[in-house]
């Protein structure tokens, strides 16, 4: 009884017991690595190991700052960028070990990732999954002392082309005048030697901050003054070099076919600035060219291309890529024609601009500026009133909505009053009744006034949006389109039936509605072909031919009797135009000058800034450009 009573009671214990055991088993199964691994990524990832409880090759602790100090030195100039990294497939377990193949891509350079897989291992201690860190952590051919470095090549610039598809802008020899702070004695002294030596070389440069960049550079700084073309510096080399604390470094940059070819346009590439550093870090160093205005720097990132990067160990190289050539923008401008404008602006003073559109197809084959090709692209940017250029525009108005017909006889007196406020016209004079035509071909601001109501409150705007003045376009580079007065008051409309009120245009719409005159329809200008622009306008309406033919007949008679006679003469094709004085300021002395119409295929609008009367500056540019073209 006593035995059988044991054996059931240890039966029952060991049963618990083997319940129990059972029991613990079930909970203490091992923990997986994935949970340890993805931090440890996501640390190398923020450069942040150090935060992370690490084991070394041979499953020693770590401590976190030694195992930061390693990466950093092995990363190197790398360690900015930080890499991508991600899991590829499940960790390989077996007992007490892991390992998992991770694939790391590494952003070398803005453009370009250096990508491979390497292998991390990891070790249970304590239930717990411990990665393990090493040289060969990082990748799988790094031992102790591995250290990279990075050597960068530079791309080939692309060019911007004509429109033959030609290259504009080519590589060529220049000269950077700079200057030393401790070879200078006195800096006064110098500016004043280099503002005599760039006049003599035609170099416009503003020296008026060096004397403060010299003061707040080092010693051994170099104070770049202006990069010059080889054959401005060549003579006025030997002035240069005799000038203490001038330093000269040669080079080689892209360049137009002339100093002054569509400078303000094309724009300038040159040394990377500070503040364009500041702006993107990173992305450039010390010594970089890239463009800084115009379409140079509006595609610099086109242009510049790909830096080619090779990554070493050493001497071993890890990855490699080559620089990669920029790609080309191409635009519409005619070499021909470019030349013969900024030919017609030199021995202008003013800011002056001379842009010539193609008739038959919109193109923009000439955008000149002035003085010394201008600092600023006012052929597209000005924003100024159109002054009697924009009876053109009025007197399409009134022809479309019938109010006159070329032969209507209109009154052109002394002055004329609008909404309480007196007009007058140029050098105070007067015609009389006179047909329509002739007081649009002499100019005669009063008539225009006499006929302002006639054109409604939307009439000016409406007629300026036929021939695109107003109209939202997209040349591919900054453009103002211009805005017409609409909804004034009886002073307003009367002021901008000729040109002045709140009407302003930029040359280049001018020379876009001289087209669409010529053509009898408004096309969009063009100027960049190649990327093309993302907000091309279409094509406008056919204008009323029975009112272009007519706006026609008038335009040439400004040039056969009327404001522009002394073109009359050109050779060639038959000029049409519209002179215009504007006034900017509520003084009739500040007064702009324009002149706009076409020639053939050309159309053509110029504006000279503080010009005074079309006959004196605007009409004899465009004069000298016709014979400078020989069109």
């Amino acid at each position: 009884m006593q035995l059988r009573k044991w054996l059931r009671t240890a039966g029952i214990a060991l049963l618990a017991g083997g319940v129990a055991a059972g029991g613990l088993t079930a909970c203490s199964s091992a923990p997986k690595p994935d949970a340890a691994l993805r931090a440890f990524l996501d640390a190398w990832q923020a450069n942040k190991i150090g935060s992370v409880k690490l084991l070394d090759r041979a499953g020693k602790d770590l401590a976190g700052d030694a195992a930061q100090t390693e990466l950093t030195t092995i990363e190197g100039p790398l360690s900015a960028r930080r890499p991508k990294i991600d899991i590829k497939g499940k960790p390989n377990v077996k007992d007490n070990d892991a390992n998992a193949l991770v694939e790391v891509k590494w952003p070398v350079s803005d453009a370009v990732t250096w990508t491979y897989t390497t292998t991390v291992r990891l070790k249970l201690r304590d239930d717990k999954w411990l990665p393990m860190f090493s040289p060969d952590t990082v990748h799988p051919d790094f031992a102790t002392g591995a250290k990279l470095t990075l050597k960068t090549a530079k791309p080939e610039r692309g060019g911007i082309l004509d429109g033959a598809g030609q290259p504009i802008v080519k590589n060529g020899p220049v000269v950077t005048v700079g200057l030393v702070p401790q070879r200078i004695v006195d800096i006064n002294v110098v500016v004043g030697a280099l503002t005599s030596i760039f006049q003599q070389a035609g170099v416009t440069v503003d020296l008026s901050q060096i004397p403060a960049r010299v003061k707040a550079a080092k010693p051994d700084a170099y104070v770049e003054v202006v990069t010059m073309r080889r054959e401005q510096y060549d003579p006025v080399r030997n002035a240069l070099r005799d000038l203490k604390g001038t330093e000269m470094r040669e080079g080689v940059q892209p360049l137009a076919p002339t100093r002054t070819f569509a400078r303000a346009l094309l724009g300038q590439v040159g040394e990377v600035t500070k503040e364009l550093m500041d702006k993107n870090p990173g992305k450039y160093q010390v010594g970089d060219k890239l463009g800084l205005t115009g379409l140079q720097a509006k595609y610099e990132d086109r242009l510049r291309g790909t830096f080619g990067v090779t990554v070493l160990n050493g001497e071993k190289v890890m990855f490699e890529q080559a620089p990669a050539t920029g790609a080309a923008v191409k635009t519409t401008l005619d070499v021909k024609v470019q030349n013969a404008a900024d030919a017609a602006l030199v021995g202008e003073s003013r800011r002056s601009a001379l842009v010539v559109v193609r008739v038959s197809d919109g193109a923009v084959v000439a955008a000149a500026n002035g003085p010394d090709g201008g600092q600023l692209n006012l052929a597209f940017t000005a924003q100024v009133p159109p002054g009697s250029t924009f009876k053109s525009v009025s007197a399409l108005a009134l022809l479309d909505n019938g109010s006159v017909t070329v032969d209507s006889p209109v009154n052109c007196p002394k002055t004329a009053t609008a909404g309480g406020a007196t007009f007058k016209n140029s050098n105070d004079s007067e015609l009389g009744t006179v047909p329509f035509r002739t007081a649009f071909a002499k100019s005669c601001n009063t008539a225009f006034v006499g006929l302002a109501p006639k054109l409604g409150a939307d009439g000016l705007a409406n007629a300026g949006k036929s021939v695109g003045v107003g109209v939202p376009w997209d040349l591919g580079a900054e453009v103002y389109t211009g805005k017409v007065s609409q909804g004034g008051n009886e002073t307003e409309l009367a002021a901008s039936s000729f040109g002045q009120g709140t009407t302003q245009v930029s040359p280049v719409v001018m020379a876009g509605a001289a087209a669409a005159i010529a053509r009898g329809q408004w096309k969009q200008p063009q100027l960049v072909l190649d990327p093309a622009p993302a907000n091309k306008a279409p094509d406008g309406p056919a204008l009323k031919e029975s009112s272009a033919t007519a706006l026609r007949t008038m335009m040439r008679e400004v040039v056969t009797d009327g404001t522009a006679t002394s073109l009359k003469g050109l050779p060639g094709a038959e000029l049409f135009g519209k002179t215009g004085t504007a006034e900017f300021d509520n003084n009739p002395a500040n007064t702009h000058s324009w002149f706009m119409g076409w020639k053939g295929d050309y159309a053509f609008a110029v504006f000279v800034e503080k010009g005074g009367g079309s006959g004196e500056s605007a009409v004899p540019i465009a004069g000298k450009f016709f014979l400078n073209l020989g069109a």
